[in-house]
């Protein structure tokens, strides 16, 4: 290579006017004016305009109208300043231009499936599968840098503040941590598997033990279950544990670092202390525990409204333990006609919503088709509770509060986008505290809310010798980190004393020889003086997501999967040859059509 390049496609300032330097990059665009031609060079660092002109170099400008979309080159020449009037300012190298006196072709290029500068409306599974042109696209590669930078200020924040990064390991035992492991098989102990991690937790905890007292890691953790728009197999987590703290340690580093991320990364001051919630109050207010709280449309409890009611629908659900909740969408009436009125009823069936209820506050009184079954003194009391007032409009639920809270919360962020309300570069973080230990499952016994290792708060510890109801309302030391109603991060102060994990996995109906068998080391490490500690994990992938503002975790990660978890690039997962079955000691079973029609029909 000849003209090795001196300065890099977006580098080129008036202050470089008369100089000779060279560039290497990728063709951009060609356009030929009367005998003189223009192309756009770039690279990662931006765009410069070089010219060939026959009267700077008859040999450069006879080669330039060989050269065509993503051919590589590489050129030297005399940087000019533009005429007066025909700066560019959309480009921060467009004052200047780059007139060619002597050229290389670097490499030639097939025509590429999609135009790499302007692929926004190619189809996912192109870009996925030439994954390696659309990372050139300067917005993919503006995406990766910043994700660089993110992950570079991040590291610093915990090394200045005296947190160990270890390496947990990748080869690892399968616990139950809520998804489906990745399995491994063992070559040299055959029959038994390793399991790709979900999260580093029983490490982290164990480094605990170890003395470590601060412990971060840039950790990649693996989870096999069904993908959606955020989740990918293989994912990224920064995840942190600290030793003789409290909760208010862990979410005080962690405003701190959000702090310096917003304002060196997006030149945005955000407040600390940073808003708190309690699950119970998130769940009344937003219908969801991780609360978007940048509109309002806050959601109203009105059982108590109806508790005397006639109306069929609404003694119903109460009658069966559930409640009836409601919005004010408040001053838009006039934005709403009925068809967006009456869309909502379909639009809730996906959460299993039976139906909504509405009244529109007219200039002449209220109207709705269900007005007419309410006592004045349910309607007069219902106003008064919702600040009911001309121009408004009141959606509300009734059913159990499960469905109730998930459908609302749907049409708080539905309305939220109608109206505008969701403006970019906003951001609102919040904490979500207070949440309870276990959960009820299908059958009503207790399931852990987060996992077996979280502490309940230590006023609430003589529950967990109570009865089904007591255990119920323990409240856990939990917390999750919210950005515009998306969980980022969620995290605990752990359990550290042996016997009281000994009796959660009791409680979780998980026996002795069980416990041994999934958590031996963690167990036994108990017992050996583990000092009270606590931390968080924050998911990367997302973090990034929410601040570029993109809509698919994917446009964050360099070579994500698709939704049935395979790379379009590479054709992962592929199969193996018989050898390597045998080396494992593995034979496959696939069914064929019938078979699983068949199984279909037994199901």
């Amino acid at each position: 290579m000849r003209l090795k390049r001196t300065h890099t496609c977006g580098e080129l300032r008036v202050t470089n006017v008369g100089e000779t330097v060279n560039l290497n990059g990728w063709v951009g665009s060609y356009r030929d004016h009367g005998g003189v031609t223009f192309i756009d060079l770039y690279d990662r660092w931006g765009i410069t305009q070089i010219v060939f002109d026959p009267d700077h170099s008859h040999e450069a400008h006879k080669i330039a109208h060989t050269l065509r979309g993503q051919y590589v080159a590489a050129v030297r020449g005399e940087v000019k300043a533009r005429p007066e009037g025909m700066a560019n300012p959309n480009l921060e190298t467009g004052e200047v231009d780059l007139y060619v006196t002597e050229f290389e072709l670097l490499n030639s290029s097939k025509t590429p499936p999609f135009d790499i500068l302007h692929a926004g409306s190619v189809h996912a599974e192109t870009k996925l599968k030439y994954r390696y042109l659309d990372l050139r696209s300067p917005e993919m590669q503006q995406r990766l840098i910043f994700r660089s930078k993110a992950v570079h200020m991040i590291r610093n924040y915990f090394i200045d503040n005296e947190f160990v990064e270890i390496e947990t390991p990748i080869l690892g035992r399968a616990t139950p941590e809520g998804a489906r492991d990745y399995l491994v098989p063992s070559r040299v102990n055959q029959g038994k598997f390793y399991a790709l991690p979900q999260s580093p937790q029983l490490y982290k905890q164990a480094l605990m033990v170890s003395g470590f007292d601060r412990y971060f890691q840039i950790a990649r953790c693996f989870r096999d279950e069904d993908l959606r728009a955020e989740r990918q197999p293989e994912f990224t987590q920064v995840d942190i544990e600290m030793s003789f703290i409290s909760s208010e340690d862990i979410i005080t580093h962690l405003e701190k670092l959000f702090v310096k991320l917003m304002k060196e990364l997006k030149g945005i001051d955000i407040t600390s202390p940073m808003k708190r919630i309690t699950y119970k109050e998130a769940m009344l207010r937003y219908g969801s525990d991780a609360p978007d709280l940048r509109f309002g449309f806050e959601i109203t409890d009105i059982s108590d409204v109806f508790q005397k009611t006639e109306f069929g629908v609404f003694k119903g659900a109460l009658s069966r333990g559930g409640c009836i909740r409601a919005i004010n969408l408040k001053g838009y009436s006039k934005q709403l006609s009925r068809k967006d009125l009456d869309e909502l009823t379909p639009f809730v069936k996906p959460m299993r919503g039976k139906g909504v209820a509405w009244i529109r506050m007219n200039e002449d009184g209220p109207q709705s088709p269900i007005i007419k079954f309410f006592s004045d003194s349910e309607a007069e009391n219902l106003y008064k509770k919702m600040d009911a007032e001309t121009g408004d409009v009141i959606i509300f639920l009734a059913d159990t509060e499960k469905i109730v809270s998930q459908c609302l919360a749907a049409i708080r962020s539905h309305f939220a986008k109608k109206f505008g309300l969701i403006r970019e570069n906003d951001f609102a973080f919040a904490w979500v505290v207070d949440f309870p230990l276990f959960e009820a499952d299908d059958e009503g016994n207790p399931t852990p809310t987060h996992h077996p290792f979280t502490a309940p708060k230590p006023e609430d510890m003589h529950l967990l010798d109570g009865s089904k109801e007591d255990l119920l309302n323990i409240t856990s030391d939990a917390y999750d980190i919210v950005l515009n109603g998306s969980e980022i991060g969620g995290g605990s102060i752990r359990i550290h004393d042996h016997v009281v994990q000994e009796k959660i996995f009791s409680i979780l109906g998980i026996g002795e020889e069980e416990a041994k068998e999934k958590f031996g080391f963690l167990l036994d490490a108990l017992q050996y003086g583990a000092p009270p500690h606590g931390g968080l994990a924050l998911g990367l992938d997302r973090v990034i997501m929410i601040l570029l503002g993109t809509n698919a975790i994917r446009d964050v990660i360099a070579f994500p999967k698709t939704q049935k978890a395979t790379c379009l690039m590479t054709d992962a997962p592929g199969t193996v040859d018989e050898k390597q079955l045998e080396e494992l000691a593995l034979e496959l079973f696939v069914l064929d059509e019938d078979e699983e029609e068949e199984d279909e029909d037994d199901d």
